[in-house]
């Protein structure tokens, strides 16, 4: 049996986040760092809200999927949903799921400043209940996940039954520090983090990659239907 080669992985360290996202064609706006600012003045929560370079993936990501229709689990203070409007084609819309009307006024404020107000809804009430009342047509066409942990496996499931063939899910958040792999650690986060992460790995009607980027994506793709498994 040929030896596994050894992981070409760096540690990324604050320096080289800052080279990537120089070399970006979409590195902060200034009301992207004014978000930024406003959300590291919450204090400790403010870990919470997704690095730049993950916002120019995501920005990226929905330009190339060509999504008029996307949803977000879990908006924060609203950095996220902007990246994904911005890349919305023309006549998209954005549902963004969220608890908290105080994390997301800064973010409503901020959709104002970016110009992409228009193009978002926001639904304050528990994601579950509305990603349940959703129709399945019009399709979504992305996804981002990036809420509470134990609620992962409820929100994809109820994403990928009314996502297009084709479509995209991110999850956020899957390597969870490194903890994922840390058999002591069986913490309640960690465990949710590791049931999505198996969830998602034996889906059989989805392609998806792990990313480490950021604390870890997952990049989910839905088969069409008349495309066969290859687990």
């Amino acid at each position: 049996m040929a030896e596994r080669p050894e992981t070409k992985s760096i540690i990324v360290t604050q320096a080289v986040q800052d080279y990537a996202v120089a070399h970006s064609t979409h590195p902060p706006d200034e009301v992207q760092r004014s978000l930024i600012e406003a959300t590291d003045a919450l204090g400790g929560i403010s870990m919470m809200q997704i690095s730049p370079d993950q916002g120019a993936f995501m920005t990226l990501l929905t330009r190339l999927v060509g999504a008029t229709f996307a949803v977000e689990v879990g908006t924060f203070t609203g950095y996220s949903s902007i990246c994904i409007a911005r890349g919305l084609s023309e006549g998209g819309r954005l549902l963004c799921c969220d608890v908290s009307e105080e994390w997301t006024s800064v973010a409503r404020e901020h959709w104002e400043q970016a110009g992409v107000a228009d193009r978002i809804e926001l639904k304050i009430a528990p994601a579950a209940e509305t990603l349940e009342a959703l129709p399945s047509d019009p399709p979504i066409d992305l996804a981002f996940i990036d809420a509470d942990k134990p609620g992962y496996v409820t929100y994809y499931d109820e994403i990928v039954e009314r996502l297009r063939p084709n479509g995209v899910v991110l999850l956020d958040n899957v390597l969870w520090s490194g903890n994922v792999v840390d058999e002591s650690d069986q913490g309640e986060n960690t465990e949710a983090i590791r049931a999505v992460n198996d969830h998602v790995a034996a889906r059989p009607d989805c392609d998806a990659v792990m990313l480490n980027l950021g604390d870890g994506i997952t990049m989910i793709r839905r088969r069409p239907t008349a495309e066969p498994s290859e687990n």
